[in-house]
């Protein structure tokens, strides 16, 4: 017989002890806090991989521990359970949780993180918050440049001295600075004509890509 969502965390907390009543009352609390009190009674299996996901962190806090360990707890979920997802665990922190995660995913190591590790290789290679990560390993800005390909590959130094570092991809330029707007107006300047261009802020993705490379890694 397969066991409900409610049933479930009933029988997790005897894991730990916890009275049949305190446990039905702590389950209930837990699957209004991940939204699944709609779902209580549901059969665990025909969930999708986001309730399933919420449903262990509900597992994992039946105990009302002081640590919560979480491997790339949003791999494989759409942006709506990953944002869920990240608002709930943004709540534990508020609560006094601590957190500590792996992840691939940058823009939600630089949502949830205060402290954060880059590991290459099994080696920590840079350490500290994602605000002092992106000051030290990034500019402000990166300006994003597409040229045709026959064009980018004779631009000859056409861009020099426009950044403190350029980034040459398959199918674009990456220029590093601290204006971006000005930085493209000086490629005009120079009476180049890119396909596209995007200003945006540097990112944790730009400091880990930079520290770990863009080879794919098997």
């Amino acid at each position: 017989m397969e066991l409900t969502v409610q049933e479930n965390l009933w029988i997790y907390a005897r894991y730990f002890d916890l009275p049949y009543r305190e446990a039905k009352q702590r389950a209930t609390e837990l699957l209004e806090f991940v939204q699944l009190q709609e779902r209580a009674k549901d059969e665990v299996e025909p969930l999708s991989g986001g309730m399933k996901r919420r449903l262990t962190i509900a597992r994992g806090l039946i105990n009302e521990p002081d640590l919560l360990l979480l491997d790339e707890p949003t791999t494989g979920l759409d942006p709506q359970a990953r944002h869920l997802l990240w608002d709930r665990l943004y709540r534990l922190k508020q609560r006094g949780v601590t957190l500590v995660l792996t992840t691939h995913y940058m823009d939600e190591a630089e949502q949830l993180c205060d402290r954060l590790v880059v590991m290459d290789k099994a080696r920590i290679v840079a350490e500290g918050s994602p605000r002092a990560l992106i000051d030290e390993y990034a500019t402000r800005e990166v300006l994003e440049l597409r040229f045709a390909p026959d064009v980018q590959g004779s631009l000859d130094g056409q861009l020099d001295g426009l950044a403190d570092r350029i980034e040459t991809l398959p199918d674009r330029l990456l220029l590093y600075t601290r204006d971006g707007d000005a930085a493209a107006a000086a490629v005009h300047e120079r009476g180049l004509a890119p396909e596209s261009i995007l200003v945006r802020r540097s990112t944790l993705e730009d400091v880990f890509l930079r520290l770990t490379g863009r080879t794919l890694v098997e």
